[in-house]
């Protein structure tokens, strides 16, 4: 149970068919009170329709016994005095309830005083002689007449007769044809809406099964990618416009960057193993040659490969920790004293600087300079540029040698780690291609960028935009 309804099909046919049923249930209710409202107002109307002729009758003078409407076709009749005694009533009458008097058999009639005349209208002005009442009081009640019960609809109507008084007549229509209406439209509800519920839930059933097929196709799909780790899979993408295509689409293109960022770390591993196998090779080689013959022992090319291997370690802990998404600090940084910092020691290095303030690491910052600085003298000719300024929101850092340039078609691509454009060059003398790939990664986590163009002096010029305090 819990798993049928744990489906999203399952919920939305259940939830559909609720607020259906919820709404035909107050269609219906409001249904069947207009219904017997209508009915009972049918029957009231036609309850003083009886009582206003009796009454025109009893205006006129008719006497008792020759009242056109005692003789209990249209329904009962009573008249009572204004002493409420019955005067009249139709024949047969055996019981009655819903009138003033549950008599049933008329009394001989009381001939009015002078003295009541004040006491013959309580509820209002009191009518002339001949006058019947404009207003009518409804009730419902019931009667037996011979030997039929039924329900009714009572109408009273006053009239002011001139021999007999101040009197009242009660007339009744049957309620029989608005009990069986009532009766039959519920009949209709109680059958029809449940079959009415059953075609909205297997409606529904069948419209969300056919609208959630593509997400069960991107289950499958998922579940197989994820069992064979094939990557290079997608998802099936339909040919609708609506969210469901959107969701496929933005599978696909999660699965294509995921499978760019584990082919991107496979690589990353695979050269940084081949990175890594030479200098430790060279190191191993030398160790043991120089165990062997100590006279042959090369210290200085010794040191060479441990420092180079251990910037080479350096490096790719910092890659691994910006990959890991490692977050700057938020302190201060002087540019410009940074950037007078960074060349110190360094032969035709140049500093052009304006005092600007940035916020993040200054140790990662600082490494992002001396790579930039590494990479233009290992270009440079003779000379290399150092500008810090402030451009509107940004401080820019522009490093540019006079060297032979990157290529247009390289600029990108240089960025890219273990990139080397010189092929010929030795890995002693150009590093790993890891220097520029670690500045542009520690540009992007301070919220900056570093694009490579043509110098001033004709070679490379890097530019490290970065916004300010």
């Amino acid at each position: 149970m819990r798993r049928l309804f744990g489906s999203v099909r399952a919920r939305a046919t259940l939830g559909a068919t609720l607020v259906v049923a919820v709404a035909l249930v107050a269609a219906g209710a409001a249904v069947l009170l207009s219904l017997r409202s209508n009915l009972i107002g049918e029957a009231g109307t036609q309850a003083e329709r009886s009582a206003r002729a009796v009454a025109s009758e009893l205006a006129a003078g008719t006497p008792y016994d020759k009242l056109s409407g005692l003789d209990g076709d249209d329904g009962p009749v009573q008249v009572l005095d204004e002493h409420g005694r019955l005067v009249a009533a139709s024949e047969d009458l055996e019981k009655i309830s819903g009138t003033d008097s549950g008599q049933v058999k008329p009394r001989p009639a009381v001939k009015p005083t002078g003295d009541d005349d004040d006491d013959s209208d309580d509820a209002g002005e009191p009518l002339e002689a001949g006058e019947i009442s404009g207003e009518s009081v409804f009730s419902n009640g019931s009667a037996t007449i011979d030997g039929d019960a039924e329900d009714y609809r009572f109408a009273a109507v006053e009239v002011e007769t001139h021999d007999r008084g101040h009197l009242k007549v009660y007339a009744g229509s049957p309620l029989a044809a608005e009990h069986g209406a009532v009766r039959s439209a519920l009949t209709v509800m109680l059958i029809g809406f449940p079959l009415l519920l059953g075609v909205v839930a297997a409606v529904t059933w069948l419209v969300t099964r056919r609208a959630l097929r593509p997400v069960e196709g991107i289950r499958r799909e998922m579940a197989a990618i994820t069992q064979s780790e094939d990557l290079a899979r997608r998802v099936p993408e339909p040919d609708t416009h609506d969210e469901i295509a959107r969701l496929a689409s933005t599978t696909n293109e999660t699965l294509a960057a995921l499978e760019t960022s584990v082919e991107r770390q496979r690589r990353f591993v695979a050269d940084a193993s081949h990175e890594l196998r030479s200098p430790i090779a060279s190191l191993r080689t030398q160790l043991e040659v120089a165990a062997a013959h100590p006279e042959l022992l090369d210290l200085d090319g010794a040191v060479e490969d441990t420092v180079r291997l251990q910037r080479l370690a350096a490096d790719l802990l910092l890659l691994a920790r910006l990959d890991a998404g490692e977050r700057p600090n938020d302190a201060k940084v002087d540019l410009a004293r940074l950037a007078r910092e960074a060349v110190e020691g360094r032969t035709g290095v140049t500093v052009d600087a304006e005092p600007v303030e940035v916020a993040g690491s200054r140790g990662q910052l600082g490494r992002v300079l001396a790579n930039l600085l590494d990479n233009a003298q290992r270009h440079a000719r003779s000379a290399v540029t150092v500008n810090v300024r402030r451009e509107g929101d940004r401080a820019v850092i522009g490093v540019a040698d006079d060297g032979d340039g990157v290529p247009e078609d390289d600029r990108e691509r240089i960025f890219e780690r273990f990139v080397r454009l010189d092929a010929a060059r030795s890995r002693d003398d150009g590093g790993a291609g890891l220097g520029l790939a670690i500045a542009r990664d520690v540009a992007v986590r301070h919220g900056g960028t570093l694009t490579a163009g043509r110098g001033p002096a004709g070679g490379a010029l890097f530019e490290l935009r970065l916004p300010l305090v």
